[in-house]
């Protein structure tokens, strides 16, 4: 199944890729044309995109995952239960976004910066990729459920690294790669591993100006030990109307920040543990960027 998931991801891309490819070889003209939207807000789904808050702008984020359907009716499948992060994010400039978040999952609180290297342009000069890196501290404020155990500030902290590659193709389709590393200080039993290795990658599909299809795999690299976990897949259909995106997903990932859901996810879809959910996406201009002045 997983094997199937990633060929079919690049398959789709190598497809497209081949018959875009000659749209894309536009002569360089005097003016730099910067790619727009390679997806519609700063999450493919769960995992980070590519794009930054514009710079100047404050963007409220509310993730929202209902409990899994294979609950039954008694809890309304899924929908009785609930896990939670609030968001905030800004854009200090065009190329450095910072982000705070607490989540019910676990009661964790976390933060990030996103540096934007290289943004998709083509005419004065071509950069075919959008490339970006992002690294995150969260902290795991649960009690302990022995009140006795010494508690390690430390032991609570974990941290997230990824590199984040991206093409859009053409007006339809984008696709994204993001290798990471995920470090935690304190892991469930001493066979696990404190550095883990994933691969990421994203998918978009434009179906009109206001709506996309996502799809977003966490592959775990094979040989690393970590008990009870599956990778993370999650489909979502992103509709964006004014300063609002919504995300509307079904996912196998009850966690909804990177060292959660990359690391924890334990649902099966062959077993129906599938969450729906939602993310909504609310921007708000704070500082408007200075006019260049022209002579």
């Amino acid at each position: 199944m997983r094997i199937l998931l990633i060929s079919l991801c690049f398959i789709n891309s190598w497809v497209l890729c081949s018959q875009t490819s000659e749209i894309l070889k536009d002569k360089p003209s005097g003016k730099t044309i910067y790619t727009e939207e390679t997806f519609k807000s700063s999450r493919v789904i769960l995992g980070q995109s590519v794009e930054n808050p514009p710079n100047g702008a404050l963007v409220i984020l509310i993730s929202h995952h209902f409990g899994a359907l294979n609950t039954g009716s008694y809890n309304f499948f899924g929908l009785d239960q609930a896990s939670t992060r609030l968001g905030l994010e800004y854009g200090i400039n065009n190329f450095i976004a910072i982000g705070i978040g607490r989540s019910t999952y676990q009661k964790t609180f976390d933060g990030y910066l996103k540096f934007r290297i290289l943004r998709q342009n083509k005419g004065k000069r071509n950069i075919p990729l959008s490339i970006a890196v992002f690294g995150s501290m969260s902290i795991n404020t649960l009690k302990l459920s022995d009140p006795d155990q010494k508690d390690y500030f430390d032991a609570r902290l974990s941290y997230c690294t990824e590199l984040i590659l991206a093409r859009k193709f053409g007006n339809i389709f984008s696709l994204q790669i993001a290798p990471t590393w995920v470090h935690k200080n304190l892991v469930a039993t001493p066979d696990d591993h404190n550095d883990l290795f994933s691969i990421g990658t994203g998918i978009s599909f434009r179906v009109s100006d206001v709506v996309s299809l996502n799809a977003e795999y966490h592959y775990l690299i094979p040989g690393q030990h970590l008990s009870n976990t599956t990778n993370s897949f999650s489909v979502s259909c992103d509709i964006k109307t004014g300063q609002h995106v919504f995300q509307l997903f079904f996912t196998n990932s009850q966690g909804n920040f990177e060292q959660a859901f990359i690391t924890e996810t334990t649902g099966k879809w062959s077993n129906g543990d599938i969450y729906f959910g939602f993310n909504i996406h609310r921007l708000f201009t704070v500082k408007y960027p200075k006019m260049k002045k022209q002579l």
